[in-house]
């Protein structure tokens, strides 16, 4: 109910902006060739459905994508196998708007979810995506990480994405000295990150370790835009510090630096009807960076030393990403493609904790008219645990239907 009244109230602003604005601003267009840039208003969005047949089993606040970290890790963990599910958690709505100033053109971006994470994991709720301003070569708020590159994820209707891919929206200030189709970002980025405890997770001593950030995490992408497409370097640094709040014999704090390196491209062929999409990112404690990763940090046995017997370590992760996206017809087209997460375990983690995840998709999407798009897609993950022999595999068999709405308001065309 609560959320309900929430949703109802912010559709009720939304509208009466939006009336505000279409009754004193000239339609988009209708400027004379030459006029000084004018303020504009963009609302947009999507409503889509999501339907289909899980032959295996999620956690049941997932159980509408595949995340391999969600899934079973031992038999029968979320019940038996076989589950229809539907869904409308992927409807988005967003508002942008753009205004000229003495420095250049004030970009803002508000952009909101119906799925839920966090406390509203499993929910149908509003979830903030984008909350983003820039200006000239400066931006602010809340967006993609300089550490991701979003153009990585396929066309496909299964909304979790690639396991392997990196995907963080997080909240920062960024310098852009080179934009376009090259463009250069550097970001400070809000920090934080989360250990696993392992065997050792009902200890009291390490019930009370608690994380520091004094830093934000540093990150940058440099990317090379050609007519073929383009490739991309991005990389980010972070300091991560855990503190010992126990007054007892032992000494469990530390800190470490975590790191990574997130190399992608998109290739264009037969005029942009064909675009293959790669990645590999490889970082040690940059989970939290990851689509579909575990803790950051691991626990580690430390023998011999009677004051700190056990150690936080920083978890390796390597990720890959390839797909193809095909275009048969301007109505018809695919998606086809294979992802991993993999983690290099801790021994102190317990042998049912998260090592590998695969992922894979193929679909075949129609657009029978304009911003109408439905179609079928095969889904397949696959889970495997750190050191018991547990694997488990997924596939599902989703249909979905999406329409678009949007409409501009002022501006020059």
């Amino acid at each position: 109910m609560r959320n309900n009244k929430v949703v109802n109230r912010f559709v009720g602003i939304c509208l009466a902006a939006w009336l505000l604005v279409a009754a004193g601003a000239t339609p988009a267009g209708a400027q004379a060739a030459g006029e000084e840039p004018k303020p504009w208003l963009s609302l947009y969005g999507f409503v889509m459905l999501d339907m289909g047949y899980d032959s295996g089993q999620m956690h049941p606040d997932w159980f509408d994508v595949i995340r391999t970290t969600k899934m079973a890790s031992y038999e029968n963990e979320y019940g038996e196998d076989g589950n229809f599910y539907a869904s409308v958690r992927q409807t988005r709505f967003g508002v942008k708007s753009g205004v000229p100033t003495k420095l250049g053109e004030l970009k803002t971006t508000f952009e909101f979810e119906l799925f839920g994470t966090g406390a509203d994991a499993g929910q149908t709720t509003i979830r903030l995506r984008h909350a983003y301003l820039e200006l000239g070569k400066f931006g602010a708020g809340q967006t993609w990480s300089p550490f991701m590159d979003i153009d990585v994820f396929p066309n496909s209707v299964e909304y979790w994405g690639p396991a392997g891919m990196a995907f963080f929206r997080n909240v920062q200030v960024r310098w852009m000295p080179i934009q376009g189709d090259s463009r250069l970002t550097v970001a400070l980025e809000r920090p934080g990150a989360s250990g696993d405890a392992g065997r050792y997770a009902d200890r009291i001593e390490l019930q009370n370790v608690k994380g520091h950030f004094p830093y934000p995490d540093v990150s940058a992408e440099y990317r090379h835009g050609a007519d073929w497409g383009y490739v991309e370097v991005a990389g980010i640094v972070r300091r991560i510090e855990w503190t010992d709040t126990l007054d007892d014999q032992y000494e469990l704090g530390g800190s470490a630096t975590g790191w990574g390196v997130n190399l992608s491209s998109n290739l264009k062929f037969r005029g942009g009807r064909d675009v293959v999409r790669l990645a590999y990112v490889y970082g040690e404690g940059i989970e939290n960076y990851m689509n579909d990763a575990p803790a950051d940090l691991g626990i580690a046995l430390n023998p011999g030393n009677p004051v700190q017997p056990v150690k936080g370590e920083l978890l390796p992760v390597t990720g890959i990403v390839a797909f193809l996206d095909h275009a048969w017809s301007d109505r018809w087209t695919t998606a086809i493609g294979y992802s991993s997460v993999e983690i290099d375990n801790s021994d102190g983690q317990s042998p049912s904790a998260f090592n590998k995840g695969q992922y894979a998709l193929a679909n075949l999407m129609c657009t029978p008219v304009k911003d109408v798009m439905l179609g079928g897609e095969v889904q397949w993950g696959k889970r495997e645990n750190f050191s018991d022999g547990w694997s488990v595999d997924d596939l599902r068999f989703q249909f979905s239907v999406k329409a678009n709405f949007g409409t501009t308001f002022g501006g020059n065309s």
